[in-house]
């Protein structure tokens, strides 16, 4: 045990040096951000941190989506895989706890009795948490737990007090949103060499999953114990070990648990552990991959995320460069790992495959991150982006049953969840901004063939009419305005690859959002397949599985990010546009009750930021010719929606989109439409920040005289020559130089006012 107790975490805080010092893991660990404190690499497959109740019966599921939940009094133990602020809970496999003592209960025992089973309680002010690192002070079982991990491992290291018994639990039988049947099967074998190995396939949200462990010690197992909560089921899916190997011990079943003895130890117990979705071989050959101790792992690690977080140096008052750094952090861990060291991977069609040439990817949250996540990372991760995410998504669509690109896929298999197919501007946005380490025309025929497949989410009736009827489809009006913007995205792509008939078709289908938008009320609205909006209608409603998608007509009204101008001239111009916008942030939220909708957070008025579809309203006045009330509404969301405070992030972070959205934010400039190559403007948040490119060069921002008092944009420069429309391109970015911002107390009326100095809107149809 340590012989100091650890500081609190605020005593631990120094003005950082390094942007990986900067980084705060407990962000969004309260409230509703379902972030997770624990160990993990960029983008690495796996995320080990402590998991504080997977118990569905107890609380709800929700809340404790990434395992962890900072207001939680005990942790139950550790495990390997995490979501990073998804709104759905799932994963948490493998879990690991350490246990003194002469006996060793297998029951985590009930988060509500703090003391109960092999749970223990803990103190915030012993945690520790920075990339690739976490730590703490298991109270009741007297153990300094400390967590690092690459990309394919993750490696524990448990100090126990001095003469006491140590044991390890392990775990298959706990995961996150548990509930009796979700573990089909699994196994647990223990080999001469003293390597556990083991797996388990899940009937949780995404269905059949399967995955591989591998797990060596520092020290020998003295002796050990494999239980079986539940009597062996055939099941005819199953792969697993054979009867009469070389084990010494290996036992099949639903609900595994093993106990591990070590007798007393002079030094601390590592335990080096990794995953693979293809085999157990595949594991071992994982861990062997990447070779070390606990500290030449976090090494590595803290170094992959210095160079990783390194891409834009931040100058900033310390609380906002808190915040911006963890940002960035929470944008770089999905799409995850999901290959093995030697290429192969599990695909969609549950088979194995080989990722020739890149690392195949797997955890695309794309409803959420094809607005801003993905966007940042063709910024400060263009290689990532090219070879491994769009290759990943052009396989999933080769391997998939359905021959459709992902819409919510994770540990390559698909869940369904969401609507659109967001996949589509992933690509598209990377294409047109030059990235080509894959095959253009294979990636288009995907695309195509995604916006075509007439089973998926009432796209036949769309392809029919126009538009997604009500009466035959739930959350059509949202489903019709997410088709149109993917498919003006599939144009842009197609006429730049010289496929005319295809971008004519789809360009075509891009104007479809008109056929859903009411110019009576001025808000977007459910038809029926009679022609008939659907009736009554109330825009600020929110119900799950009617006509928007975790939202109203007051988010859904604005999204047609490729049509702005379009939308403009509906409305009537633009300073109706202008009432219309304030109308929604003003809006008088008293007498309504929004606590049904879980997902729903971050209220200003009718903009709800906890959600995605409002996340670029804010930036639409610059469309409209006010780009200073932009300025205004983004000092408004920034001060109300992030902190830097374990309850910092005002809705789930949806692996990364919340966070994207603030690093851009942050920096002056948003991506509204990905796919016309222009950021808009806003205003910066931080002094100075230094974008390191790709191709060697630089990209500066400077706000002169930024301040809570200065917080307009007087005037705006690029490499010194002044900025008279109200965006910056792809282009412009990628050719270095300096954005200059000077920043005043009061508003400039009179900058980027013009109909030419807008950013880009599309000419109606």
């Amino acid at each position: 045990m340590p012989t100091q107790p650890m500081p609190p975490r605020a005593a631990q805080a120094q003005t950082p040096s390094a942007p990986v010092d900067a980084v705060d893991p407990f962000i969004g660990t309260g409230g509703e951000g379902h972030t997770f404190p624990g160990a993990t690499a960029p983008f690495g497959m796996v995320q080990l941190s402590p998991d504080t109740d997977t118990s569905c019966e107890i609380r709800k599921c929700y809340g404790h989506a990434a395992g962890y939940r900072y207001d939680d009094p005990t942790i139950q133990g550790f495990s390997h895989t995490h979501f990073s602020g998804a709104g759905h809970s799932d994963l948490g496999d493998v879990l690991v706890m350490p246990v003194s003592g002469a006996t060793v209960s297998l029951d985590p025992g009930d988060p509500t009795l703090p003391g109960s089973g092999y749970r223990s309680r803990f103190a915030h002010a012993t945690e520790e948490a920075h990339p690739g690192y976490y730590a703490v002070t298991l109270d009741d079982a007297k153990v300094r737990a400390e967590m690092t991990a690459g990309t394919r491992i993750g490696v524990h290291r448990y100090t126990f007090a001095a003469g006491a018994q140590a044991h390890l639990v392990i775990d298959l039988r706990s995961s996150l949103y548990n509930y009796p049947g979700k573990i089909s099967w699994s196994s647990l074998r223990l080999m001469p060499d003293g390597t556990l190995t083991g797996m388990r396939e899940t009937r949780g949200w995404a269905p059949g999953r399967k995955l591989y462990f591998a797990m060596r010690f520092s020290a020998p197992i003295a002796d050990h114990a494999f239980v079986n909560r539940e009597a062996d089921i055939p099941y005819k899916g199953f792969q697993g070990p054979s009867r009469g190997s070389d084990a010494v011990a290996e036992t099949l079943g639903r609900a595994l648990e093993a106990r591990l003895d070590f007798g007393k130890l002079n030094t601390p117990l590592e335990v080096r552990v990794a995953l693979s979705g293809v085999d157990e071989a595949g594991a071992i050959a994982n861990l062997a991959s990447e070779p070390g101790n606990f500290d030449t792992v976090r090494a590595a690690t803290r170094s992959a995320w210095d160079t990783a977080l390194g891409a834009i140096a931040i100058d900033a008052a310390k609380p906002m460069r808190t915040s911006v750094y963890t940002a960035l952090y929470h944008s770089l861990l999905a799409p995850s790992v999901w290959s093995d060291a030697d290429g192969r991977f599990r695909g969609p069609d549950d088979q194995v495959h080989v990722a020739d040439g890149y690392i195949f990817r797997s955890t695309f949250s794309l409803w959420d991150t094809f607005r801003a996540e993905h966007p940042l990372l063709t910024l400060v991760q263009p290689a990532r982006t090219t070879d491994d995410v769009v290759r990943s998504l052009v396989a999933s669509r080769r391997f998939s049953p359905y021959g459709i690109l992902p819409v919510w896929q994770f540990a390559g298999r698909e869940t369904w969840t969401m609507i659109g197919y967001h996949a589509v501007p992933v690509i598209a946005d990377a294409y047109l901004k030059g990235m080509r380490g894959y095959d253009a025309n294979a990636a288009l025929d995907a695309m195509v063939a995604s916006a075509e497949y007439a089973p998926y989410g009432g796209l036949g009736e769309y392809m029919k009419r126009g538009y997604v009827p009500i009466d035959k489809e739930p959350e059509a009006a949202s489903k019709t305005v997410e088709y149109a913007y993917d498919d003006w995205t599939i144009a842009r792509m197609a006429r730049s690859l010289g496929r005319t008939d295809v971008a004519d078709r789809f360009e075509k289908r891009a104007g479809n959002w008109r056929n859903s938008f009411d110019v009576k009320t001025g808000f977007l609205r459910a038809r029926k397949a009679d022609g008939s909006f659907r009736t009554p209608f109330d825009p600020t409603a929110i119900n799950y599985g009617s006509d928007y998608t975790e939202g109203n007509a007051w988010q859904y009204s604005w999204f047609m990010p490729h049509d702005q101008g379009g939308l403009f001239r509906l409305l009537g111009g633009d300073t109706k546009v202008v009432a219309k916008l304030d109308a929604m942030f003003d809006f008088d939220n008293s007498k309504i009750d929004y606590s049904h909708a879980e997902d729903i957070a971050g209220l200003i008025g009718q903009y709800i930021h906890g959600n995605e579809p409002s996340h670029h309203v804010a930036y639409l006045y610059d469309f409209a010719g006010k780009p200073w009330r932009t300025q205004e509404r983004l000092k408004q969301i920034v001060d109300s929606q992030y902190k830097p405070t374990p309850d910092g992030l005002s809705g789930n972070d949806d692996l990364g989109q919340m966070s994207a959205w603030l690093v851009f934010t942050a920096l002056g400039f948003y991506p509204v439409a990905p796919g016309t190559g222009e950021y808009v403007i806003g205003r910066p948040f931080v002094n100075r920040a230094a974008m390191t490119l790709p191709n060697g060069k630089l990209f500066t921002v400077i706000a002169d005289g930024l301040s809570d008092t200065n917080r307009y944009v007087g005037s705006v420069t690029l490499n010194g020559v002044p900025l008279a429309k109200s965006v910056v391109t792809h282009a412009q970015i990628l050719a270095g130089g300096e954005l200059r911002f000077t920043m005043q107390a009061t508003p400039n009326t009179r900058w980027a006012t013009a109909k030419a100095a807008r950013p880009y809107s599309m000419t109606p149809y």
